[in-house]
């Protein structure tokens, strides 16, 4: 049995050789030695003129036999790659190809009427290939709320095949559906699932998942891990990672590093790639909606190829080989592609036509040549690949297949995706250009001419069974690629799991973490946190300096009540901005400074891509930034403070902030909990400290920190040169009744989030460990 599942295609029955009159053997004609009857004239036997008359047929059979001995030898000196080559380069001048052609608007209508689902529509399908009785897995498959089974069935499954819940297409109910694409399947192979999307798409399909019948899904809930649905209320409208466009000459990912697992990788990844083992420098955003294709992740016995399988196996343990299921998903640009398997795959309506399967490849590769074909055509339609984190679990069986059965991957992947990257099409449709992409493939050697009629068969069954092909986008490859600005520039630390290399297990995570914590203080080493502390000091102000000291270059901690002992400074949060001038002074050096209460919790390993020579605050936050009119006695007297300031501010100041604060009868209030001030604007921020001290109190009253910080800020900088990096900070008024629900390793920062004792600190710590490991050392 395979690893994968996937049993060898079975050849066609052979058809009995018809009689030609037209071409006929050419017969030699003898005289009988004995009878001496003669149907040629008699000649002469001495050897000499016997050699001179048939010397073409000696030269010829010799020919023939060198060459049979050759390719004898090529086969049995284990030179697959040579004989490989040999075959490839001999294909194309055996027959010239005939590119399909066909009148789209003439496709007959296919209905559906010979199975008991004639009338049967539902919009979420799972689609598996079954060889024999249903599995455990397949059982609960089928337990899966919102989604319908169908199983497709091969000249291996039981003819008594069936299981409560799940639509089964056996052989002969496959011949009566009227596909074109039956009359090229084999009879026994997984790439059959072809009639089962086709059925699917008829009975309304709207997303498949390509499934396999030995992957249990994790929770047994699809939805909490794929983006099932892409608009709409149940859509998620948050930015997705993307792999960085900034090396033109990359063109193929291993997206198994990402996920924690550098020393894995994936079925489909050509073996000159699997030595980049390093992780992203930095990643980009893109806007979700458009992921049309949906890898994910297997646990377990993820999908790994023959090479990995055999050198990395200790004895016969079956792998178990564990991802990150925290990292988040990551996107593929135009231009990068990855593997793409048919066994743990959401494909949407506008990517059905990727779904097909050709039947000239050896099973291990034909989802694979499907995944790099698919992806090219995506880029035409603006869709892409998104890969998610685990999102099934396989059981590995301990059976290996054999490398052959790879061929069509080793030998060809690698210039397979240098080929799409720059393969183009002049057609107007999407259908015409993946006819045209199948023609130049097999042109190539990648496929056979079979797979381009059974692309033109594929093509018209969509059509037939009513799937509306999707309109053509303008694509950028061949722009020049836009410039990635810092800001754009987001980072993410994938963890390293342990794995298996060589057949010994890796299980030490600490030189990777140390590495994080490493770039983590390289960065940050020359920013001051100054921390204020409402709390009491004596319990927390050395677990602050543990926590936060080994990322920035000092702690300063402020309180109401100085403690020399420990270090504590003494400021009042209302005033506090009167203070920070002083501080930055006495670190004249530092590049930075991080103003952060104790009510908010920084995850430093997510402010790795922030510029740090721009402002940073909370404008977009709206509970903790907002607008008011002066309504009230302080806020009156507030709003009478800021305009004073504000008239005696010299002009480029003035004009900033009237800029930004566009009402003079408003003024902008902020928490400020955290904010960022680089080196350039700390001038700045001391003259209009200075300013404020000058002006003095209005009507008795000082200026407050919520509302001076805002200010200052709209003063020296326009709003949107900000770094966003706060932007996606976890911000609520209240805090829930359990902490554990409000805090995100994803977030920059968290608010709020009481600390008051090493308890309390020590819970904290624990949960922080999410983002890094190395925080369990101190607890």
């Amino acid at each position: 049995m395979l690893v994968q599942d996937r049993l060898p295609t079975s050849p066609p029955p052979p058809k009995s050789p018809k009689s030609n009159s037209k071409s006929k053997l050419p017969t030699t004609v003898f005289h009988h030695p004995i009878s001496g009857r003669r149907f040629s004239p008699a000649k002469s036997l001495d050897f000499c003129t016997w050699f001179s008359d048939n010397l073409y047929k000696i030269v010829t059979i010799a020919f023939l036999v060198a060459t049979v001995a050759a390719l004898f030898f090529l086969r049995n000196a284990g030179d697959t790659s040579a004989f490989l080559y040999l075959q490839s380069k001999s294909h194309p001048i055996e027959k010239t190809l005939h590119r399909p052609h066909i009148d789209w608007n003439n496709v007959p209508t296919l209905r559906d009427t010979s199975t008991p689902y004639a009338n049967f529509r539902t919009e979420k399908w799972i689609v598996v290939s079954v060889s024999d009785y249903p599995s455990d897995s397949l059982k609960r498959l089928v337990k899966i709320k919102g989604w319908q089974v169908l199983a497709v069935g091969d000249s291996s499954t039981p003819s008594d095949w069936s299981l409560k819940g799940a639509v089964f297409l056996s052989l002969e109910q496959q011949a009566t559906l009227g596909f074109r694409v039956v009359d090229y399947l084999p009879f026994r192979s997984y790439v059959r699932k072809s009639v089962g999307y086709l059925f699917a798409i008829q009975h309304g399909a709207k997303k498949i998942f390509d499934a396999d019948d030995r992957g249990e899904v994790i929770g047994g809930d699809l939805g909490k891990h794929f983006d099932v649905d892409l608009a709409g209320e149940g859509a998620r409208h948050e930015p997705i990672l993307q792999y960085s466009h900034e090396n033109v000459n990359r063109s193929i990912v291993n997206p198994y590093i990402h996920f924690g697992q550098r020393s894995v990788w994936p079925r489909g990844l050509p073996l000159e790639n699997v030595g980049e083992i390093g992780h992203e420098e930095f990643y980009t955003e893109v806007f979700g909606g458009k992921q049309f294709i949906q890898q994910g992740v297997s646990n377990g016995l993820p999908d790994v190829d023959s090479v990995f399988y055999f050198t990395r196996k200790a004895g016969l343990e079956s792998f178990d080989i564990k991802f990150d299921d925290h990292a988040p998903k990551v996107a593929l640009p135009q231009g990068i592609m990855v593997p793409v398997n048919s066994f743990n795959t959401i494909y949407h309506s506008p990517a059905f036509w990727g779904l097909m399967l050709p039947v000239s490849v050896s099973t291990m590769a034909a989802d694979i040549l499907r995944g790099y074909w698919s992806q090219r055509l995506l880029w035409e339609i603006g869709g892409y690949v998104v890969v998610y984190p685990p999102t099934v679990h396989r059981d590995d069986r301990i059976a290996g297949y054999p490398f052959s059965e790879e061929k069509d991957l080793h030998v060809n992947v690698g210039r397979l995706i240098k080929f799409l990257v720059a393969w183009r099409s002049t057609k107007h449709r999407l259908f015409e250009k993946a006819v045209d992409l199948s023609f130049a493939m097999a042109e190539e050697g990648f496929w056979s001419e079979q797979d381009v009629k059974f692309t033109a068969a594929w093509l018209q069954d969509l059509v037939a069974v009513g799937y509306q092909q999707p309109r053509l986008m303008s694509l950028e490859l061949d722009r020049p690629r836009p410039t990635i600005g810092h800001g754009d520039r987001k980072e993410f630390i994938p963890r390293k799991l342990p794995s298996v290399h060589l057949g010994v297990e890796e299980t030490g995570t600490v030189n990777y973490e140390i590495g994080n914590l490493i770039r983590w203080r390289k960065n940050f080493g020359n920013v001051v946190l100054i921390m204020f502390c409402s709390g009491p000091v004596e319990r927390t102000a050395l677990e602050w300096r543990l926590l936060y000291g080994r990322i920035f270059k000092t702690v300063v901690i402020l309180s109401e009540q100085k403690n020399e002992d420990l270090a504590v400074e003494e400021g009042h949060l209302d005033q506090m901005y009167k203070l920070l001038p002083k501080l930055f002074s006495r670190f004249s050096s530092a590049e930075g400074f991080l103003f952060l209460q104790d009510d908010t919790i920084l995850n430093y390993w997510n402010l790795h891509q922030a510029d740090k020579t721009k402002l940073w605050i909370t404008d977009k936050v709206s509970d903790s930034w907002s607008n008011v009119a002066p309504d009230g006695d302080w806020l009156t007297k507030q709003a009478g403070v800021v305009k004073k300031v504000v008239d005696s501010m010299p002009a480029h100041f003035q004009v900033n902030y009237k800029e930004a604060v566009k009402t003079e009868n408003s003024m902008v209030l902020c928490s400020s909990e955290i904010f960022y001030i680089p080196r350039q604007f700390v001038s700045d921020f001391v003259d209009l400290v200075s300013l404020v001290r000058d002006v003095g109190p209005v009507d008795g009253m000082e200026m407050h920190q919520k509302v001076a910080i805002p200010m200052f800020f709209l003063s020296v900088d326009s709003p949107q040169n900000f770094d966003p990096i706060l932007n996606t900070m976890v911000y609520k008024q209240t805090p829930p009744p359990s902490n554990s629900t409000l805090y995100s390793a994803q977030a920059p920062a968290v608010h709020p989030w009481s600390v008051s004792s090493e308890q309390e600190f020590i819970k904290l710590v624990r949960i922080m460990a999410e983002g890094d490991p190395l925080l369990m050392e101190l607890v």
